[in-house]
Order: C-alpha cells, then sequence, then structure tokens
C-alpha cells in the first residue's frame, strides 16, 4: 500500500460513469449503465440488487476480468479500464476477489496450501518455501488448523472452503478486496463466521471492501455506506444504516419489505435481518 502525502488525500477507488455491455444478437447489452461511486482507503462499500440487475458483471469490471465499454476505473490515481494486459498485470494484486461460489472456485487436485500459495507463484514472488510459509500463516490466520495446509477441498465444509477463498485472496497483500455475494452459498452462522472473519481482518491490514450482495442483514454488518442498482444503474446511495433505516427511493423501500418478508427469503434470516425484523418501523403502517 502507498503512504504517500498525495495518495492519502484521494480515494482509493473511483468509478466514474462505467458502462459495460454484452454483445447479443440484438445489438450490445448494457449491464452496468454510468455508475459512478468511491472507496476510501480502509472503506467498506456495499452493492445491492435484485437478480440480474449488474452487481456482478460490476465486480467482474473492477477486477478487469470484463473490459469497460466507457467510463473510468481509477485505483490509486492509475485508470485501469484502458489498460492492457502488460500493463494491467502488475496492478492485479492490488484488487482480488473472493468469489461466491466455494466449492467451484477452488482446484480440486491442489491442496489448500497450494492454492493459497499460487497467486504469489503466478507472480514471481519469492521462493517455494517462502510461497508455502506465507500460505501457511494465512491459512492459519483465517482461522484453518494447520492440519488443512495438506487437505484438498472435497475434505472441507463450506465455510471452510471460503476462509482458503479469503486466504488466497490475501496472498498479494491486496488494497482492495471484493466479495461477490462471498456469503451466500453459506448457512446463517457460517456467514456470520465469516464476517467476523472480513471485519478482523480490516481492522487488522486496513484492507477495504467491495461488497456485492443481496443480502441486506451482510450488506448491513459489514458496509459503511451502499450503492442500489436497478438495471444497470445506480438508483440510490449513501451511509449504510441511513439507507436501510429510510430509503429515498420506492425501489430501495421494495428491497427492504423483501428483505423482511419470511416468505421472499430462504432458511433462516441473517441476525441483522432479523434485528431490522423486530424493530418498529413506518413501513408498517404505510400503504
Amino acid at each position: 500500500m502507498t503512504d504517500s502525502p498525495e495518495a492519502a488525500g484521494r480515494p482509493l477507488l473511483s468509478v466514474e460513469g462505467l458502462v459495460v455491455e454484452y454483445a447479443t444478437s440484438h445489438g450490445p447489452f448494457r449491464a452496468v449503465d454510468d455508475v459512478t461511486f468511491r472507496i476510501p482507503r480502509g472503506g467498506s462499500l456495499a452493492v445491492v440488487g435484485e437478480s440480474g440487475c449488474g452487481k456482478s458483471t460490476l465486480a467482474r469490471a473492477l477486477v478487469r476480468l470484463l473490459k469497460p465499454a466507457s467510463g473510468r476505473i481509477v485505483l490509486d490515481g492509475t485508470d485501469i479500464a484502458p489498460l492492457p494486459e502488460r500493463r494491467l498485470r502488475p496492478l492485479r494484486r492490488r484488487v482480488q476477489m473472493v468469489f461466491q461460489d466455494p466449492y467451484g472456485s477452488l482446484d480440486p487436485h491442489l491442496t489448500a496450501q497450494q492454492i493459497v500459495a499460487e497467486p504469489l507463484r503466478v507472480g514471481g514472488v519469492g521462493d517455494r518455501a517462502g510461497r508455502a510459509r506465507r500460505a501457511a500463516e494465512l491459512i492459519e490466520r483465517v482461522g484453518l488448523p494447520s492440519s488443512a495446509l495438506d487437505r484438498r477441498p472435497p475434505e472441507f465444509s463450506g465455510g471452510q472452503r471460503q476462509r482458503i477463498g479469503i486466504a488466497r485472496a490475501l496472498a498479494s497483500r491486496p488494497d482492495l478486496l471484493v466479495c461477490d455475494e462471498a456469503t451466500s452459498a453459506l448457512d446463517v452462522s457460517v456467514q456470520a463466521q465469516v464476517l467476523d472473519l472480513l471485519r478482523e481482518l480490516q481492522a487488522d491490514t486496513g484492507i477495504a471492501y467491495l461488497v456485492i450482495a443481496h443480502n441486506l442483514g451482510v450488506v448491513r454488518e459489514i458496509s459503511s455506506d451502499v450503492v442500489v442498482m436497478r438495471a444497470g444503474r445506480v438508483v440510490e446511495t449513501g451511509p449504510t444504516a441511513a439507507v436501510l433505516a429510510s430509503p429515498a427511493e420506492p425501489y430501495t423501500r421494495a428491497l427492504r419489505r423483501a428483505a423482511l418478508d419470511p416468505t421472499a427469503i430462504r432458511g433462516v434470516k441473517p441476525r441483522s435481518v432479523l434485528a431490522l425484523a423486530s424493530a418498529p418501523t413506518s413501513e408498517g403502517t404505510s400503504s
């Protein structure tokens, strides 16, 4: 991470008028349309919205798995949106991603230690022994025992696999972690454990988070600010507590009502949504 006075005065990530399109037989489909937001150093921003609103496409564009059609993605003063892979490669270590599927995102043929060390190997960081030590330290840091080092993904639970995914993302010491529905495949008790881990890591390292989620309970627990997306566009943004307590837009109010409706949620609701549900709200008396 850079500590220069100039860097300290600017956001870690500034997204400006971002547009991402997919080619279709009927012409370009605009999945992300003129999205703008900022994330400060050490900050946390959640992007929420219904399925298909463009939030996961946004996440993939931010880590340059997709190339934007237009707009800027300014990482610590450098616009990475137009960069070719040759110039992008040295910057990739600064933005890492934790994927939604803890089952499909890990190579089943590698041990946990090899999975976590892989980004270092690809980046040419250190020697084999040094990479192995770093991987072992990270596996311990995310709460897994030393006996996990030589085990392979099929031998772990979903929550344990997601911890390995987090350790892998942290290997290159990134400034920003993009979590794309990183807890949605986990049951509620394991969700809480992973969220606690993410908070601890942020407190210890100063890492920034961009959290993609549809679960307002997760958003409330992990982010200080929130962006609400609908059909590829931002419809509301602001401090998380304020937006969730008193949404200004009808769409955000509908998302909140859905979160409070037990028929709209599978399984047990997260603890913070339960807290919201038990609190008195003005929506209960409005038409």
